[in-house]
């Protein structure tokens, strides 16, 4: 029987999603312990994508296979719950088709960034500080840029087996909270790279803070160049939000098990 599970998490004292070796603590290793102990046999967790050191997820699905269907898919959720680490949770269970796939059966991604302007001690592990002014309008003209397919090889980490880096972006724009001195950066599309979001974001910020004019990012996104983009946006700004199925009947929504 295959599952899927949804889970958020806090990735501030995780390194990354992804079981390395050496032991370190990611995401996938703790959860995996904590199944293979209930379950009573070893679980392999596979993610809709791998989050980086220090990267949070509003919901990360994943799938995992059992040998005989799980009995009571509300006490396992439960238990589960109170086996993990209050940084990371379970936020649904159900089961799912056998060629359903928590990648690639995704038809869209969603991540959020989160900067503040304000100097906030409740902030700093879940947004990035940024003192200076921006200028919104500037970074949402540059972020328009994006929507469509392109090839996203400047903003790209280099490296691995990526068979190619175009993408096809739905959703690219700032919101800002006036009041609360924040802004948020929503992207979607159907595929994303190493490092993309981040180092998105961090031309964008240029762009806010005039180092960089919006024709300037549209000749950099067209150069197809890793050495166009700036550096990268703190990890911790970042937030994988959303991931979407073609298929409603796999209750994206997921429910909300009762957590002590």
């Amino acid at each position: 029987m295959r599952y899927r599970l949804d889970l958020a998490y806090d990735g501030t004292q995780f390194t990354g999603w992804q079981v390395q070796p050496g032991g370190a603590r990611t995401v996938q290793a703790v959860v995996e312990d904590a199944l293979g102990k209930l379950l009573r046999r070893p679980i392999h967790l596979t993610g809709s994508g791998r989050t980086d050191t220090g990267v949070h997820a509003h919901q990360q699905p994943t799938h995992f296979e059992t040998e005989q269907p799980i009995a009571d898919l509300d006490q396992l959720i439960y238990r589960l719950a109170r086996l993990l680490p209050p940084d990371v949770k379970p936020t649904a269970l159900l089961p799912v088709a056998p060629d359903w796939h928590a990648r690639f059966s995704a038809t869209e991604r969603t991540y959020h960034y989160h900067v503040y302007q304000r100097p906030d001690p409740f902030r700093r592990f879940f947004a990035a500080f940024v003192g200076q002014p921006l200028d919104v309008d500037a970074m949402n003209a540059a972020a328009a840029l994006l929507l469509g397919e392109h090839d996203f090889t400047t903003f790209s980490k280099t490296g691995g087996n990526t068979a190619h880096y175009r993408c096809r972006v739905r959703e690219a724009q700032w919101v800002a909270d006036a009041e609360a001195a924040t802004l948020r950066f929503a992207i979607s599309a159907n595929r994303f790279l190493r490092g993309q979001v981040r180092l998105l974001v961090g031309t964008l910020l240029d762009v806010g803070r005039g180092r960089l004019k919006v024709a300037g990012f549209g000749a950099a996104l067209a150069a197809q160049e890793r050495a166009r983009s700036s550096g990268a946006a703190p990890a911790q700004g970042l937030t994988l939000w959303r991931v979407a199925y073609q298929h409603a009947a796999l209750a994206e929504e997921g429910f909300a098990p009762r957590i002590p």
